[in-house]
């Protein structure tokens, strides 16, 4: 049983136990969080596709903790004009374990 659902602007595919990294949300570690925006269930035997959404659909998981993902560098260069610029960025996460997913 899985369900594709929609977070932070992105797809994630959500199955009982699967711990995901979602982007960044306000929610402390050990809080409850339920995604009402599901976009495809499969309970195992039938698939079904939302338009957009799957009506009754829902999956709840628990927030496990936050951090940050390893630093990328951006280097900006333009030759002959003595520009150079380095900097980095880290993007923030929140894990969440999944620990229901109901098809609808």
């Amino acid at each position: 049983m899985y369900a594709i659902i929609r977070a932070g602007g992105k797809q994630f595919r959500a199955e009982k136990g699967k711990t995901l990294r979602l982007p960044l949300m306000d929610a402390e570690a050990g809080a409850k969080v339920t995604f009402d925006e599901v976009l495809l269930s499969s309970d195992g035997q039938t698939i079904k596709a939302g338009t957009p959404l799957v009506q009754g659909a829902k999956v709840t998981g628990e927030v496990v903790g936050a951090g940050k993902e390893p630093k990328i560098y951006v280097f900006k260069f333009k030759r002959r004009k003595n520009y150079r610029r380095k900097t980095g960025h880290r993007q923030g996460y929140t894990e969440v374990r999944i620990t229901d997913v109901k098809p609808g």
